[in-house]
């Protein structure tokens, strides 16, 4: 049996929002992010092929917004992230904080489909971010 018990009052939002990302079913995103290049000169002249990779963060969720109809527009979506998730990913990637990764995120696949990330939030409690939204949109083929 493991120990499930909050230690801390800032950690019991985090453990919350991720048992209920999992109770609804909660399911895996990848994100596609750039890879680090050195900096080098070659590089910064474009000689040096840019890399991805694809950083999976679980659990989340994606729900579609309430549509405001606007003559061709798209859909707009937005994926709920556990924040624990996405903190395992910073330290696994050594980057500063959330913000760098999600600067470097290219597109987020969700259920085989590529979104667009238009804006991101961070709700906190008790000083400590426990959830993320991001507001996306259907990429096309174009936009990738």
């Amino acid at each position: 049996m493991s120990d499930t018990a909050s230690r801390s009052a800032t950690a019991a939002p985090q453990m919350l929002a991720d048992a209920l990302l999992r109770t609804v079913a909660g399911t895996t995103a990848l994100l596609r992010v750039t890879g680090t290049n050195a900096n080098t000169d070659q590089s910064q002249l474009g000689l040096v092929a840019t890399t991805f990779a694809e950083v999976v963060v679980s659990p989340v969720v994606l729900r579609k917004l309430r549509p405001g109809f606007v003559e061709g527009g798209q859909s707009k979506w937005e994926i709920l992230v556990s924040a624990t998730g996405v903190q395992q990913q910073v330290d696994a990637l050594d980057l500063d904080s959330a913000k760098s990764l999600f600067a470097m995120t290219l597109a987020v696949n969700v259920g085989g489909q590529d979104y667009l990330i238009e804006s991101i939030a961070a709700n906190e409690a008790m000083g400590q971010v426990y959830l993320y939204r991001l507001l996306v949109r259907e990429a096309g083929i174009e936009a990738l």
